[in-house]
Order: structure tokens, then sequence, then C-alpha cells
């Protein structure tokens, strides 16, 4: 999986003319930012854990950080991020463009309550040169994701 399996994916959603592609680096919260122009909130990151065995992706504001005591609470176990050289592997994007668009089907994707306070979104297109500007709604349109949920620090 890649890039190509993100646009083919946002493509059939409707999405394919709101992918943004830059020469700068988007791989991280704060290059993205940087390279699209908005804060590092607006970015949706994709947090990969296991939960009970299987991959599980968050989708979370870009400076959120997991409150392990809420995550215990919704997951009923410990968060456990995959390892960083089994996330291509497990989830199908590598790190710096992982996204909830065109990955495994075994994956179950979750939306964070901290992506709500933004009117536009930008997560990851497959790679580590891409986004894709989302309103919320959109996002939940273009996402194949189980339930909101709240495991973001209130900071």
């Amino acid at each position: 999986m890649s890039a190509q399996s993100a646009r083919e994916y946002l493509k059939e959603k409707g999405f394919e003319d709101r992918i943004i592609v830059r020469s700068d680096s988007t791989a991280t919260v704060e290059t993205a930012a940087a390279a699209i122009g908005v804060t590092p909130g607006e970015i949706a990151k994709s947090l990969s854990f296991i939960v009970e065995g299987s991959p599980v992706m968050i989708i979370a504001e870009g400076t959120a950080r997991i409150d392990n005591r809420k995550f215990k609470d919704e997951f009923h176990e410990k968060a456990r991020m995959i390892a960083f050289e089994e996330v291509e592997e497990m989830i199908g994007h590598a790190p710096g463009g992982v996204c909830p668009f065109g990955i495994k089907s075994e994956v179950k994707i979750y939306l964070d309550e901290s992506l709500r306070k933004y009117e536009y979104v930008y997560p990851a297109a497959g790679d580590a040169h891409s986004a894709v500007k989302l309103s919320i709604n959109e996002l939940e349109s273009a996402v194949d994701f189980e339930k909101w949920i709240d495991v973001a620090k209130n900071e």
C-alpha cells in the first residue's frame, strides 16, 4: 500500500480534488503545518495502537497526546503503540504518511473528539509530501470509522 492506494481511496470517496502535494515534507505535525500553512492542531494525526492483538488507528488533532486513563477506560487495556518498524506492515502506510485512507481492511479507525474544534483538518494522504483538506463532516464521510471517542488529554 502507498500514496497510490490512499489517492485511489480518496477518488472513490469523491475527495481526490482535496489532496495537497508539497515539495516540503509533511511527515510530522510540525513540518506538515508549515508546508500547508495551518496550525499544528489542524493536522489530523494518525496514531497506531494494538488493541486486543489487532491494529487500531486513532485520528486526533495534531497537538493531542493520548490520555492513558481515558484510553484504558475506552479500550479496557493499556495504550500500546505499534512499533515504528511494524507500522507499514500492520497499517499499510509507512510512518510519515500514515493516514486512514487506503489502509488494510482489518484496521479499526476511531476519530477523537479533539478534532471537533476545527472547521477543517488535514490528514496525510499516504506519503510524506501530501495531505488532504477535509471538513469534519467530510472526514466522517471519507473514513470508514467505528465511532467518535475521547482519549486525548485535555490541555
